[in-house]
């Protein structure tokens, strides 16, 4: 019994050998198909390559399709090259043995064409389906997807019965969709693929359905399967394309809110300002300006001291910000507003006149070009709602942060004495100071914490415009318009100003342009305004109606 055992034993290790043997010789022979001059022969070395399941297809693949693939003149010898001083150092592709370094006309290099690329760059992704990193995978499905070769069919179906992950399975899904209506053995298989695909609201579907219909329109006598096919095609980019359409919404609304939160951010401050003080401040945009500096500060010394902790840069820019920004604001403020109270004109000159000094300052500290402010890990990358709708992370953290600006500073000015001593200016600010009220007092640190919230703004600005000493000039119109349209002093009129030209451009800006845009809603607001001066949400008290 023992020696029935290990004859057993030996028999299989040697089948196992022996298939060993077979799989090698058979790379081996594929990876010389590669010098052929044909590019008809190299297509299916490749494929024979992919097939083998050789842990060196990978790597070799890898090489031919970044053109380091080479043969040594001297052997005809397959060699994978990285670039050296006046040549490369080779290795060998079949052994990964390292051979030193050679001149650029010792080697000729493996030539492909486009083809050969989409092929390869299948077959790889094939070569990775069942990589432990979901990733990897999702990336694979859509490699495979994008190439479509017949080869990887089977390969998919093996992925797809093993795969845990929803998203790599959906992405596997239509993968193999598309390799059955692409490389179909019968008519009810397309249809079947066709159905599938249908339900996939996704440009790249899309596209492959559009293809796939103009190949059926061009047949001339087409069968009764050919015509059944054709019009489930039809019906699918109909239902896709009503689909597409609604997303297309959704994400208009979604890149509109999130302007207009950029918006609010860089507004929010002068409505404080001009609501209280009826100041025309421009230099507002240059306190945005400021604390976009602040950031790219605040980072660089995170990047010289404390590398490991570059994720949380953002969170301690964001207070950094709002005390330098309050504290320029309140230095304006006490050094040259204060003289110009009740003189809007010359107050709007002065601030002006103030915005260059400061753009010009930063210039000459910074230098005048762009600065390069990296978003955090948790900021960065796109959530993928479905293939036709993608949400950028970025985006999505601006709108949160400027819903948590708005709620903070409403409870600032209805829960504290600050507030209730700024909304007492507002509505009357002679009654306000014979009640004992500071409002010199109040102006300053009004103004500080307008400025200190356009700081805040330049932070979420930096995180999707380039830092510059011209960022802030891009926004003050807008803010000023924001503030009017919505009710000055108004928070609840300069969210609901934010948002409406937000919304409004992204509507408009694929008919007319973004120029364009802009000025029609501007001119929507001058005709608004001719027929309510105050704006959507006008402050009621003593001094506003007077």
């Amino acid at each position: 019994m023992r020696i029935e055992f290990k004859t057993l034993l030996a028999g299989l290790l040697l089948v196992f050998a022996i298939q060993f043997s077979a799989q090698a010789q058979s790379f081996d022979s594929a990876a010389e198909g590669l010098l052929a001059k044909s590019y008809k022969d190299k297509i299916q070395a490749v494929e024979i390559i992919a097939a083998t399941g050789d842990a060196r297809s990978a790597p070799l693949l890898e090489a031919l399709l970044a053109g380091d693939l080479f043969t040594r003149k001297s052997d005809k010898l397959l060699v994978i090259g990285n670039k050296a001083s006046g040549g490369y150092d080779i290795v060998n592709a079949l052994t990964g043995e390292a051979l030193g370094s050679v001149k650029k006309r010792e080697v000729r290099k493996i030539r492909i064409n486009n083809k050969m690329r989409g092929l390869i760059k299948g077959l790889l992704g094939g070569l990775t389906l069942l990589n432990d990193d979901p990733n990897l995978r999702l990336k694979a499905a859509d490699a495979v997807f994008k190439s479509r070769p017949a080869e990887m069919r089977t390969p998919i179906e093996q992925a797809l019965a093993t795969e845990t992950d929803p998203t790599v399975t959906k992405a596997l899904e239509r993968t193999l969709a598309a390799l059955k209506l692409t490389h179909a053995q019968s008519s009810e298989e397309q249809l079947a693929a066709v159905e599938m695909l249908e339900g996939m609201a996704d440009p790249q579907v899309k596209s492959l359905l559009s293809a796939e219909g103009r190949k059926l329109q061009a047949i001339k006598d087409p069968t009764d399967a050919e015509l059944q096919l054709a019009l489930a095609v039809d019906a699918a980019l109909a239902k896709i394309d009503e689909k597409l359409a609604f997303l297309n919404i959704i994400e208009n609304i979604f890149q509109g809110v999130s302007l207009g939160s950029v918006l609010l951010l860089a507004a929010i401050g002068l409505a404080i300002t001009f609501g209280v003080m009826g100041v025309i401040n421009m230099a507002h945009g240059e306190m945005v300006m400021i604390g976009a500096y602040t950031t790219y500060m605040v980072q660089q010394l995170f990047l010289n001291f404390a590398p490991d902790m570059m994720n949380f840069s953002l969170l301690v820019a964001i207070p950094a910000a709002f005390l330098v920004s309050g504290a320029c604001g309140i230095g304006i403020e006490r050094s040259i507003i204060r003289f110009l109270y009740g003189r809007p004109l010359e107050t709007l000159l002065a601030t002006w006149g103030l915005s260059l000094i400061l753009q010009q300052f930063v210039r000459t500290i910074f230098g005048p070009t762009n600065k390069e402010v990296s978003s955090p890990d948790w900021l960065s990358g796109t959530w993928e709602v479905t293939g036709g709708l993608a949400l950028t992370y970025n985006r999505i953290g601006i709108i949160l942060f400027a819903a948590a600006v708005l709620i903070l500073l409403m409870l600032v000015l209805r829960k504290t004495a600050f507030g209730l001593q700024m909304r007492a200016v507002t509505q009357n600010r002679q009654m306000a100071a014979s009640m004992g009220i500071r409002t010199g007092w109040v102006d300053a640190m009004t103004f500080g914490l307008g400025s200190g919230v356009a700081g805040m703004a330049g932070v979420a600005l930096s995180q999707i415009d380039n830092v510059s000493p011209n960022l802030g000039q891009a926004y003050i119109i807008d803010s000023f318009m924001v503030v009017v349209f919505g009710g000055v002093g108004n928070l609840w009129g300069t969210l609901v100003g934010a948002l409406s030209l937000g919304i409004t451009n992204k509507f408009l800006e694929p008919y007319t342009g973004a120029v364009l845009a802009k000025i029609l809603v501007l001119v929507v607001i001058i005709l608004f305004i001719q027929k309510r001066p105050r704006g959507l949400f006008a402050l009621k008290g003593r001094a506003v109606e007077n």
